[in-house]
């Protein structure tokens, strides 16, 4: 903390003209961090709730239309039906119907599929707020990656959103019908994506950025392509017109939901976003959830390929196997506990204590604690895999841990973390 402002999750400052004659600061400040752990909460509950429905909805009319067989009743075909199915679903038979373009007249009501897709997209952008942008110095900057302010990285980010839509859009109107080529022209701009916002925002919040790019296609996608064209087909019913089947196939998309879920959840798991070359180990796991995709959808028409699953298999135990962690090597030895705990009290203290002095933390990440030796010791292989092999902690490196004090904490490991005149917990020797 500087001499004119404490931080609320670094960004959010709060100076102190005379607020200290009638409240508390760090009670304040406590409390304010509070208020942003209830809007996380409340945000992401209504993102993940909405996203839910939106991805339920689009994959019951993916399933739906591959599922459409010709009408059997004459009068269906003379009334511009297309296709019909049959489906059984909470003890209830249903008779689904599409149309060629639209019925003769119109019904009413008619319901509209839209807000699934925009709440989804608002919420995530607010969570975005809450957690990245409001905590920029803890979690969208990484100065080993690239020394750059938070008001940097927060338009970086913003802007590629911007940029990333326009790209998308401007490629979706120029290769239109020519879906391979398109798919190719955008596996391209999201490699270009993951590779350069790799170099520029922290490990965890690039893998994020890709996600919200591609959902942000999604949404805006829905908003400025198919619900424009849906309401197109409606004006030119009431006004008597032909409709236009082409506003009737612009837009669908059939392979972005799954890489996008995965670089959703993809905060979870260190073991991908914190591979040194993270940005390859997003795009491969992107591909393989797009394969899978593929195979859904060619079940739905009615082609089973099991070499689909198989090979999609296969691609995730070739990964799994390419980015294992490898044994650590170190030229340090015969390292102390008190030795490991300094480092420790150095650089994880800070965030993972009861009473956390590093800004932006109001209380110990997934209540990891190590104020005391039989907390370090009982997590001795965690702080191995996140502070030596992964390199994951400390997060962003907000404690400017070196390598060589990592080198002590895989010495004091590798030797079987021995606390100080007392046996190895490991029951191995201490060296």
């Amino acid at each position: 903390m500087d001499d004119h402002r404490d931080r609320v999750g670094r960004d959010l400052a709060i100076p102190h003209d005379g607020f200290g004659d009638v409240f508390d600061q760090r009670a304040l400040l406590a409390m304010l961090a509070y208020a942003l752990e209830w809007a996380n909460l409340l945000v992401r509950w209504l993102h993940v709730t909405a996203a839910i429905a939106w991805i339920g909805t689009s994959f019951y009319y993916i399933a739906l239309d591959y599922h459409l067989l010709e009408p059997k009743n004459p009068a269906a075909e003379e009334e511009g039906v297309a296709g019909e199915a049959w489906e059984i679903h909470g003890g209830g038979f249903y008779r689904v119907e599409k149309y060629r373009v639209a019925p003769r007249t119109l019904p009413n009501p008619l319901h509209w599929f839209m807000w699934e897709a925009y709440t989804t997209w608002l919420s995530g952008f607010g969570l975005l707020i809450v957690l990245y942008y409001a905590n920029a110095s803890t979690y969208l900057v990484d100065r080993s990656v690239a020394d750059i302010s938070p008001a940097v990285a927060v338009a970086i980010s913003v802007g590629l959103l911007i940029v990333g839509w326009l790209v998308y859009d401007g490629l979706s109107r120029a290769l239109e019908g020519h879906d391979r080529l398109l798919a190719l022209a955008l596996a391209v701009v999201i490699s270009v994506t993951a590779f350069g916002v790799s170099h520029l925002l922290s490990p965890r919040a690039a893998y994020l950025q890709v996600g919200a790019m591609i959902g942000t296609w999604m949404a805006a996608n829905v908003g400025a392509v198919i619900i424009p064209g849906q309401r197109e087909l409606v004006a030119a019913k009431l006004a008597g017109r032909e409709p236009d089947p082409i506003y009737g196939i612009r837009g669908k998309q059939r392979y972005l939901t799954l890489p996008v879920l995965f670089a959703m959840l993809s905060n979870h798991f260190p073991l991908t976003y914190g591979h040194p070359q993270g940005w390859l180990v997003l795009l491969a796991l992107m591909g393989l959830g797009a394969w899978v995709r593929h195979f859904f959808n060619l079940r739905h028409q009615g082609r089973v390929v099991w070499a689909i699953p198989v090979s999609a298999a296969v691609g995730v135990v070739v990964l799994a196997v390419a980015i294992a962690p490898r044994d650590v090597s170190t030229s340090v030895a015969n390292v102390s506990f008190a030795q490991a705990q300094a480092v420790i009290a150095r650089r994880c203290l800070p965030c993972h204590s009861a009473t956390p002095t590093q800004s932006g933390f109001p209380e110990a990440p997934n209540g990891v604690m190590f104020d005391r030796s039989d907390q370090i010791v009982g997590r001795a292989q965690q702080i191995y895999q996140q502070a030596v092999v992964t390199k994951n902690m400390p997060f962003g490196n907000l404690t400017n841990i070196t390598q060589e004090e990592r080198d002590v904490l895989a010495a004091w490991v590798q030797e079987g973390a021995p606390v100080d005149g007392l046996p190895s917990p490991s029951g191995r020797g201490s060296g």
